[in-house]
């Protein structure tokens, strides 16, 4: 199964938006499906239904730091290569979907209860967020 399809049916089963991205990358990356599931938990919704940074945008910010993150304190151009990277994907998202900000790319403010009724009777969890989804990943696939 390719990347955007693993991540369109992660998100299909139940799974938030970050952690269908993250898992996506997990076995290129040998990183446990669980942790992965568990790390990128309170990152949907735009980090906890709290609708800010979108849940793929954060989910591909992980995936970028395990290619490329810091893991020794004097690495310095590992960690300037991984923000350089969080950066031009953000701005590609935001190009390509014209915000990385989930209550601007749902024209919802889901964080609310009124938001999120809206979003939901609206069906945008299961007719707008998965093309996010899939923007990512293949976005992600060019960056990295």
């Amino acid at each position: 199964m390719d990347r955007v399809s693993h991540a369109l049916a992660t998100f299909d089963s139940g799974f938030n938006c970050s952690q269908s991205v993250l898992t996506a990358f997990c076995n290129e990356f040998g990183l446990d499906n669980e942790i992965a599931f568990k790390v990128a938990c309170g990152f949907g919704g735009g980090m906890g239904r709290a609708a800010r940074t979108c849940g793929v945008v954060t989910g591909a910010f992980m995936v970028i730091g395990l290619k490329y993150g810091q893991t020794e304190k004097d690495n310095k151009a590992a960690k300037e290569k991984t923000y350089a990277l969080v950066r031009e994907f953000a701005g590609l998202f935001k190009k390509e979907h014209g915000s990385i900000q989930c209550r601007e790319l749902l024209s919802c403010d889901i964080s609310t209860p009124e938001g999120f009724k809206v979003a939901s009777e609206k069906g945008l969890f299961k007719t707008t967020c998965p093309k996010y989804v899939e923007g990512a990943v293949k976005l992600l696939e060019k960056v990295l």
